[in-house]
């Protein structure tokens, strides 16, 4: 073998001297295509060198802890990739004769040859020899057109093809085989970043993925021909809008149903002169910006301190649009007042128009329905919010915009 290791070394060698310049568009195809194929042959070859070194017991007889850790430090892998090579060579070595055979020959890729691999192991036991060399043939005849991912997916179903009368048993099993693993999987985490973020990862089963999913797009919608959010900024506010729906509705366990409820510790004069940032309990910082957009309508409950520390006032709710005021708030605006938003009122927070830091008070003719995404956006400051002489709520738009700052309104929720 090392002979003709090394001949294949010098015909390498030959190759890479070529003048690549110097060759026809034909015969540029033509030499991509057959070093893909061989370098897929090269690696079944390779495949079946780690097979035989890890069944004899190589690698842990010359002191290494497995044969991936040994394969990682002889051939400088990552520790990764050099597992992923080891159970591949195991994945192949189980697979019927004729996967082999297709590597070998090139009629497959080593990625090919891994899917169909898995896809015979994965056949029921109710499956005879007769079924897997059927399923094993169509597999790698359909390789010839199809990737690796297509293949995948093709596999889940080759015994409607070869064995019809265990396809549906055996569909059934194996959903249910990945509905249990996947509920066994679920999770959710929340991770500080220590960078004003947190990462929310995990995974979901597909039933609690297919709620989420219906939850969130209606509201996953540019907001209007100003809105310059990319889909996942508008996923993460859907999100958000869907955890206000929910402890609106008053209906969620123990104290769960209440509005948000913060404590937040700052100065006086800080407060008021939005100059420092506020601390929750939890010790997170907020922006004196997110403090001011909280207090709209949040169970926000400052505590307000003096000269030397001393409490002012502390669980002051006065300022929050609930019972009789929210619903005369929802009868005038409809729904988000914004112009041009189409968000129901039960998306929306109630905002301060003369915020209540600075005085304002919890009326209506200081009130305006927002929803979370153009609740933000005001509080940014471009736009005006302003109640106008007829007690509906008007916006004008900043002047790099327009000029006349002419007001706009919302008619999308008006009523005739």
């Amino acid at each position: 073998m090392l002979r003709a290791l090394a001949q294949a070394g010098g015909a390498v060698d030959d190759c890479a001297e070529t003048a690549l310049w110097g060759l026809s568009d034909d015969e540029l195809l033509a030499s991509l295509d057959a070093t893909h194929v061989l370098a897929q042959r090269l690696a079944t070859v390779q495949l079946g060198l780690v097979r035989e070194l890890d069944g004899r017991g190589l690698a842990v007889a010359q002191g290494a802890s497995s044969t991936a850790v040994w394969l990682r430090e002889r051939l400088r892998l990552s520790g990764r990739s050099a597992r992923q090579l080891v159970q591949l060579a195991a994945t192949v070595d189980a697979a019927p004769a004729a996967v082999r055979d297709a590597l070998l020959s090139g009629a497959i890729t080593v990625d090919q040859g891994r899917v169909v691999a898995e896809t015979i192991a994965a056949l029921p036991l109710e499956a005879d020899p007769e079924v897997a060399d059927k399923a094993t043939q169509l597999l790698v005849a359909w390789a010839d057109r199809f990737d690796p991912t297509i293949l995948s997916r093709l596999g889940e179903r080759v015994l409607t093809h070869v064995a019809p009368d265990l396809a549906d048993q055996a569909e059934l099993k194996a959903l249910q085989r990945a509905t249990e693993r996947a509920e066994a999987r679920r999770h959710v985490t929340l991770s500080e970043q220590h960078n004003g973020q947190v990462r929310l990862s995990g995974n979901l089963d597909t039933e609690t993925a297919s709620l989420l999913r219906e939850a969130i797009d209606p509201l996953c919608a540019p907001a209007g021909a100003h809105d310059d959010r990319s889909p996942g900024q508008r996923r993460a506010d859907a999100l958000g809008e869907i955890c206000r729906l929910a402890l609106r509705t008053g209906e969620l366990p123990d104290s769960g149903g209440d509005r948000p409820q913060i404590v937040v510790t700052v100065s006086l004069d800080d407060l008021v002169n939005q100059v420092r940032a506020g601390t929750l309990e939890t010790g997170t910082r907020l922006t004196p910006g997110a403090v001011r957009r909280l207090a709209c309508d949040a169970n926000l409950l400052p505590a307000v301190l003096g000269g030397n520390s001393q409490v002012l006032d502390v669980g002051r709710q006065r300022r929050l649009f609930t019972g009789p005021l929210r619903r005369a708030l929802v009868l005038r605006d409809g729904g988000c007042a914004f112009p041009g938003c189409d968000r129901p009122p039960r998306w929306c927070d109630g905002h301060h128009v003369r915020h209540w830091v600075d005085g304002g008070t919890t009326a209506l003719d200081n009130a305006v329905l927002l929803c979370g995404y153009h609740h933000r956006f005001v509080h940014r400051g471009d736009w005006t919010v302003r109640i106008a002489v007829d007690g509906r709520p008007e916006f004008l738009p900043p002047r790099w915009l327009d000029p006349l700052r002419a007001p706009r309104r919302n008619l999308y929720h008006q009523r005739c």
